[in-house]
């Protein structure tokens, strides 16, 4: 069994200022914090004797593996990402940052999403993906348009009842 994975879906590279905020914590954690504490356990575990049999060196030497990959994913990605900070000239039009509110045309529901980078999402709090097939439906529609999209539960239909960006 070989090591290569085929590379990952491109992703759209944009992103809140928050998200962009939350990233770096996460990077500034992963090496400030978390991964000296890896490597002081891990030289501890080695000390030990005979790795081959250390449970505590196996398992911490895996763990500086997965901060490190992480690190070097965040280091990438942040350097590519652009932050978006300001309003479009149109608020009235969805576009990325937007909070949406629809309502589905069959039930009568109404949600909320809000259309943020890949790296951000958060389905608990309504934070879809700009990549997502319903970010993508929703892009330059405006507030009473009507339109459908392939969802997992097959075609819906939804209508536009409000578009805010955060700030204005």
């Amino acid at each position: 069994m070989s090591r290569w994975r085929p590379p990952g879906e491109k992703s759209t590279a944009l992103i809140t200022r928050e998200g962009h905020d939350r990233l770096k914590a996460e990077l500034d954690d992963l090496w400030r914090v978390r991964r000296p504490e890896v490597v002081k356990a891990l030289a501890a575990a080695a000390a030990e004797g005979d790795r081959s049999e250390n449970a505590e060196y196996t398992y911490r030497k895996k763990q500086l593996g997965e901060i490190d990959r992480r690190v070097r994913y965040l280091s990438k990605r942040l350097e590519a990402l652009r932050v978006v900070e300001t309003a479009p000239s149109d608020p009235q039009a969805v576009f990325f940052g937007a909070t949406v509110e629809l309502e589905n045309l069959a039930s009568g529901e109404t949600s909320r999403y809000r259309i943020v980078g890949p790296d951000e999402t958060d389905a608990a709090r309504g934070w879809i993906s700009i990549d997502s097939p319903l970010a993508r439906a929703l892009l330059k529609k405006r507030i009473d348009d009507e339109f459908e999209v392939m969802l997992p539960g097959g075609m819906t239909g939804f209508v536009i009842l409000d578009v805010e960006y955060p700030g204005v």
